[in-house]
């Protein structure tokens, strides 16, 4: 089948499915992000201090580490259909927990469990896998994860203005809650119109739940330290509302907190050793086989693209505020830019995947980011405004790209775990973007710049150790016969 991929044909099956799928992502970031153009509205009705504000934009992203790895095992085990419309409909009662939370304490723990609203990107990802063949898997999951992933710009785009026309001092709730009435009615409409699989296809489970399935004892303990820096990110954003740095929790809750995360880290350990155990000392067939360090490579990937993204999003608009004396309006909208990218740049990235190999593409990414950060790491005031912005949309491009191709190759891992591979790698963007960000808080920030350009270029020598998908994948049917799924 040709790599072209025609997004008006509504006749096809598969392009109906990536329509509902980019949909539910896109509603799912809206709310995931419905927040942050309206900060300046709740600050004002709950009085809140600058601390205060940090502690709600760092609880938004801190819940969707762990549960980005949950809801890939869900998808695995359940299929994306249910999970999907579940995440939707939950999604829908949180925001509106947000919208009209009477406390900073409801707001604070609602904006929490908001970001489990962040781990649906993970779902359609094992969706559109399904529906789409490997020479059109790249540019579909581009299209998926781009056009979903401006649902960010659009809650920017859209809510401020929703609020002042609902006006009042409730206005901001208004706004937000219609996000939530948005997620409840499509949880409905998704449910209706997705399917799992094509008609007649195989959906295709893990033999065991709990935990990525492995296919070598040296892959196993790899696997368990790639779950340490998850661990890690999750101390650190901790160690931020403790007293010792914005003061959100006391000094008991932060040490709860430390004696939990060791726990569910011991937890999930002896679970994942359990899941591998006895089917790596019975033997694992030739045929099902793969190679972890595939994931590991993807997961650092994305922690340097999707995490360096979360980062400079989050600081793009008062660094341009800062370096050229703009007001909050005008710096804002030249920040925009970096997420705009989005629309093009992430299937941009998936379609040089599908045509130029998804390697050597990911490759000439990775090394283009490095260089656009080490130019952003060079803008300061003596600079023409325009060409500022034009060098941050093109490290974006590259950024964004680079997102898109790691995506093109996650569904050809293994076909029965790509909700648990996708789910991981999404994660490692999460604490990409909290390591990135807790280095700004030390550094300045042409340094933090030169951090990312540093990161990505390490990065680039471990894609080199990425094997080019090829040939086909196995999976075992539900009667014991093999099919075989190509890759390449």
């Amino acid at each position: 089948m040709s790599a072209k991929l025609n997004v008006l044909e509504f006749s096809n099956p598969s392009i109906r499915t990536l329509h509902v799928s980019w949909i539910a992502f896109f509603i799912t970031f809206m709310i995931w992000f419905s927040h942050a153009p309206l900060l300046a509205f709740i600050k004002e009705a709950f009085d809140l201090s600058s601390q205060q504000v940090k502690a709600l934009l760092i609880l938004n992203v801190a819940l969707t580490i762990p549960s980005r790895i949950v809801v890939g095992m869900l998808v695995d085990k359940v299929g994306p259909r249910i999970v999907f419309s579940l995440l939707l409909m939950s999604a829908s009662f949180l925001c509106w927990g947000f919208a009209f939370a009477t406390s900073y304490e409801m707001l604070a723990l609602f904006r929490f469990l908001c970001g489990f609203v962040g781990a649906g990107f993970v779902i359609g990802i094992r969706l559109v896998g399904e529906w789409f063949p490997a020479k059109q898997v790249g540019i579909a999951e581009g299209i998926y994860g781009g056009w979903g992933n401006f649902g960010s710009a659009a809650a920017a785009m859209t809510l401020p203005t929703l609020a002042m026309l609902f006006g009042g001092e409730d206005g901001w709730r208004y706004a937000i809650a219609c996000c939530g009435a948005l997620a409840f009615v499509y949880s409905f409409v998704f449910y209706r119109f997705a399917r799992n699989t094509p008609k007649g296809a195989t959906y295709f489970k893990p033999k065991r739940s709990g935990g990525l399935e492995v296919t070598s004892k040296t892959d196993l303990y790899f696997y368990l330290a790639m779950n340490v820096p998850m661990y890690i990110a999750l101390t650190v954003l901790t160690w931020k509302l403790s007293p010792a740095n914005i003061g959100l929790l006391s000094e008991l809750s932060t040490n709860t907190l430390y004696v939990i995360l060791a726990l569910l880290f011991i937890v999930q350990t002896q679970q994942i050793w359990k899941v591998n155990k006895q089917h790596l000392d019975e033997g694992v067939p030739e045929l099902e086989k793969y190679k972890f360090k595939q994931v590991a490579i993807l997961n650092w990937a994305y922690f340097v693209t999707f995490g360096s993204e979360l980062a400079v999003v989050s600081m793009l608009p008062l660094f341009f505020m800062d370096t050229f004396e703009l007001n909050a309006v005008t710096a804002g909208l030249l920040a925009s830019g970096f997420a705009f990218m989005n629309l093009v740049a992430r299937p941009g990235g998936g379609w040089l995947s599908d045509r130029m190999g998804r390697k050597k593409t990911l490759s000439v990414l990775i090394a283009a980011l490095s260089v656009g950060y080490l130019v952003l790491s060079q803008i300061d005031s003596l600079w023409l405004i325009p060409l500022a912005v034009i060098a941050t949309m093109c490290c974006s491009f590259f950024v964004q790209a680079g997102e898109g191709a790691v995506f093109a190759m996650v569904p050809l891992v293994k076909r029965r775990m790509t909700g648990q591979v996708a789910g991981m790698t999404g994660a490692y963007g999460n604490v990409g973007g909290v390591t990135f960000l807790t280095v700004l808080s030390f550094v300045d920030t042409p340094s933090f710049f030169m951090v990312i350009a540093a990161c990505a270029a390490l990065c680039f020598i471990l894609v080199q150790f990425l094997d080019e998908p090829s040939g086909h994948t196995s999976e075992v049917m539900p009667d014991g016969s093999v099919e075989l799924i190509e890759i390449a």
